[in-house]
């Protein structure tokens, strides 16, 4: 980890029931001059105000360091999001406790091939559904798409003062369509749904 460049540390449990205290010692010991904490699960990266902090503000030159990858991201995917994040602001990612840090070469190359790695998995993704739609048709029981989804629903959720991130996850959907299912709702309706939120 480079010895010389500031250093922000960000600890998190997936629970209030947790403890934060080793993490914060281990990451204050690493030299960091502030830790922001968050008691929230990493299943989203949406909710996580602290992160999102970080993200925003980090300097160039500075290092985000957790105490183990899983603190930060529980997907390759939202690992990814936030190692583009950090690379846009000249910024780096270290772990105390894991061989990671992207302001060495040997860092950068695994983060490297972490991206390799996740478009493999996508790529073989796609390749066994195309493989089990075939299988379907073969067997005469694809049914193609599911049927469209209900816009008045997720109107009804908006109205009811559900934000969209929380249908998005309750109905499978994404939250494009959420907004555009908003778009949609009749002003009258959307003012009372902007009330109630």
């Amino acid at each position: 980890m480079n010895k010389s460049s500031p250093k922000i540390g960000y600890a998190r449990t997936s629970t209030v029931d947790q403890n934060l205290d080793a993490q914060i010692a281990a990451l204050t010991a690493a030299g960091c001059g502030m830790v922001r904490r968050e008691q929230k699960s990493g299943a989203s990266l949406e909710d996580r105000t602290e992160l999102k902090t970080i993200l925003d503000f980090i300097h160039p030159g500075e290092t985000l360091v957790v105490t183990r990858i899983d603190r930060l991201a529980r997907s390759l995917h939202d690992l990814q999001i936030i190692v583009e994040r950090l690379r846009e602001k000249s910024a780096h990612l270290a772990a105390t406790e894991q061989p990671v840090d992207t302001s060495t070469a040997v860092g950068k190359a695994f983060f490297d091939m972490l991206g390799v790695f996740a478009e493999f998995e996508t790529n073989l993704r796609r390749e066994r559904q195309a493989e089990g739609i075939k299988a379907a048709k073969g067997r005469g029981v694809y049914r193609g798409r599911p049927a469209k989804i209900d816009m008045s629903s997720i109107q009804a959720r908006l109205a009811a003062g559900q934000s969209p991130t929380e249908i998005a996850r309750e109905m499978g959907i994404s939250r494009g369509t959420v907004y555009k299912a908003k778009a949609q709702m009749p002003a009258d309706r959307e003012a009372s749904e902007g009330q109630g939120a």
